[in-house]
């Protein structure tokens, strides 16, 4: 079992990189898509998204308790891809009440993350996670902007201890951040 976790801003090639090393990893691929279709234009992304995927893939499109959903549903599946995480850490946001108290916010996040984890440790698959990096901009303007930012960079640290490699990627190319034999 591998773990790499793919971090970047928008448009920088995260999930073109993500969707690239499940073709090479060869056998079966459980795409996990955790996008929620709110508008118009997030319901023709999600479908570009749709057609861009090899039709031999299995994707399971679900918002949030991912890692139980995951272990019900891998299947056959030897790498799952996850895309992506910042778009679950809004989910469980949009649960909650944007007054919300941060720390049951905070609660809320971390069990997310320690039940895919828990996921992740309990199967022999390779799983491939997408997210964004939020933190290198300016300081959001407002108190539930930042914190989910956050939170979502909490998820990314937590992600990134398990993770085997961590990649960023600038402008469409993946640079090494974490290594399988160590941080680089």
């Amino acid at each position: 079992m591998k773990i790499t976790l793919i971090t970047g801003g928008a448009r920088s090639g995260k999930s073109r990189l993500a969707q690239e090393l499940a073709r090479k990893s060869g056998g079966a691929v459980l795409f996990v898509a955790t996008a929620e279709a709110g508008d118009e234009e997030m319901k023709q992304r999600i479908e570009a998204h749709r057609k861009g995927r090899p039709p031999g893939w299995v994707t399971l499109e679900v918002t949030t308790h991912i890692g139980s959903q995951i272990t019900r549903n891998i299947g056959q599946a030897r790498t799952v891809i996850i895309d992506c995480i910042t778009l679950l850490i809004n989910n469980v946001f949009e649960e909650h009440d944007k007054k919300t108290d941060a720390s049951l916010l905070e609660k809320a996040v971390t069990a997310e993350i320690k039940e895919l984890l828990d996921g992740i440790d309990h199967s022999d698959a390779n799983f491939i996670i997408v997210t964004n990096e939020v933190g290198l901009g300016i300081i959001p303007a407002d108190r539930v902007s930042r914190l989910y930012r956050d939170l979502l960079g909490k998820a990314n640290q937590m992600l990134a201890e398990h993770a085997d490699e961590v990649y960023l990627m600038v402008a469409g190319i993946p640079v090494a951040v974490k290594k399988l034999n160590g941080i680089i």
